[in-house]
């Protein structure tokens, strides 16, 4: 069982404390699928965002007037439940985090009209959600997007591919991010696109090294009403990166779920493993690294619930303090896991095994929603530019 000795930081409240303890007895319970084949992924996938519906999870992805657990989203929440998932499924997480992910456009921009249809299904598991922003050649810099969607009558054309996009193929519907050529060189849309839409096309799903729904998209004169658009018409990148700025802490969150799972792991292991005469456990190197691990852990967590806890305070932008959660978490979580399979030796490497499948699963999360080098990017630029007011 791993430490949750964080729960008591002052970052949290009790209703954080009984949430946790709620959903790790839950995860416990009932995530206990093996990994499941590659071409039961997309069902697998389905299966989890209903029984995250079920059991009530999924109401923290939408605010209480549509179906939530409180009145706005709650980040700590967010990042508890991503804690919690992770260490005992990353699917399950990748399911949770998809549904809170391709949603908030909707729950911090979108028309009413739209909340109201949409928001109470994806509370309930009854709908997918999807976010939709990544191109072949505007991945960590999306301003180089090429997708465009044009003014025709009384709504909007949209024309170009995605790619590297969760839940592709199963989603009941995307918000798509697209550059308004017609509006000026630097104005951006997004718009929920329904998976029936005509002129939608999904494309072969793209097979990754740890299960996960991915694919891409395809536009090819798809037509949807102005009732479609979230957010004002140019603003898509504030509607993206408001909703990036949301979540990243939530991927720190995780990673950290995969490394407390590593170290858990690690524990049990090094405890009834022999060599030499004696415990792994009581050989100096192994606790020098246990050490580590236990720092890196302890670290992340305190940057993702900062992150978290600024985030909740107010409206106040976190785009720093969510980059530094996101960055170091992510790579800790990696040194974590890269330890375990180190100390589990053969065994760590074995097609199936805990610590080999976290070695998997852990290594999209240094890329995905911003890669490292981009998140160090934002905090530099966050520390190099000028106060407001002073001369550039």
């Amino acid at each position: 069982m791993p430490d949750r000795s964080f729960l008591e930081w002052p970052f949290f409240d009790a209703s954080h404390f009984a949430l946790a303890t709620d959903v790790v007895a839950w995860a416990k319970r009932e995530l206990t699928d093996p990994e499941p084949e590659p071409l039961a992924v997309a069902s697998a996938c389905r299966d989890l965002v209903a029984r995250l519906g079920d059991a009530g999870w999924l109401r923290h992805v939408v605010p209480a007037a549509y179906g939530g657990a409180r009145d706005q989203l709650d980040v700590r929440s967010l990042c508890l439940l991503r804690d919690s998932l992770a260490c005992a499924d990353a699917l399950a997480d990748f399911a949770f985090a998809m549904q809170g992910l391709g949603s908030a456009p909707l729950t911090l921009f979108g028309p009413d009209a739209l909340r109201q249809r949409w928001l109470p299904r994806v509370a309930t598991g009854r709908a997918i959600a999807a976010f939709a922003i990544s191109e072949e050649h505007a991945g960590s810099d999306v301003t180089a997007m090429a997708t465009s969607a044009r003014r025709q009558g009384d709504g909007w054309r949209i024309d170009g591919s995605k790619t590297w996009i969760s839940n592709a193929g199963i989603a009941d519907f995307y918000v798509v991010f697209c550059r308004l050529p017609e509006e000026g060189e630097r104005a951006f849309g997004a718009f929920l696109v329904e998976a029936e839409n005509p002129g939608l096309r999904v494309d072969a799903a793209i097979d990754a090294i740890a299960p996960h729904v991915l694919g891409s998209l395809r536009f090819d004169g798809c037509r949807v009403d102005d009732g479609a658009r979230v957010g004002d018409i140019g603003a898509g990148l504030t509607v993206a990166f408001t909703t990036l700025d949301t979540f990243r802490p939530t991927v720190g969150a995780a990673a950290l779920g995969l490394a407390r799972r590593a170290l858990d792991e690690s524990l049990a292991w090094v405890g009834e493993r022999e060599a030499f005469g004696k415990k792994l456990a009581d050989h100096q190197m192994t606790k020098a690294r246990i050490a580590d691990m236990a720092v890196d852990i302890d670290a992340s967590a305190l940057l993702v619930y900062r992150a978290a806890w600024a985030r909740d305070r107010g409206p106040t932008r976190i785009t720093r303090e969510a980059a530094m959660a996101k960055l170091y978490a992510t790579e800790a979580a990696q040194r974590v896991v890269d330890s375990a399979v180190q100390l589990f030796g053969g065994r760590g490497v074995v097609r199936g095994s805990t610590v080999e499948r976290l070695y998997r699963e852990v290594r999209a999360l240094r890329i995905y929603e911003g890669t490292s080098e981009i998140q160090k990017l934002v905090v530099a630029g966050s520390l190099l530019r000028p106060p407001a007011g002073e001369a550039e």
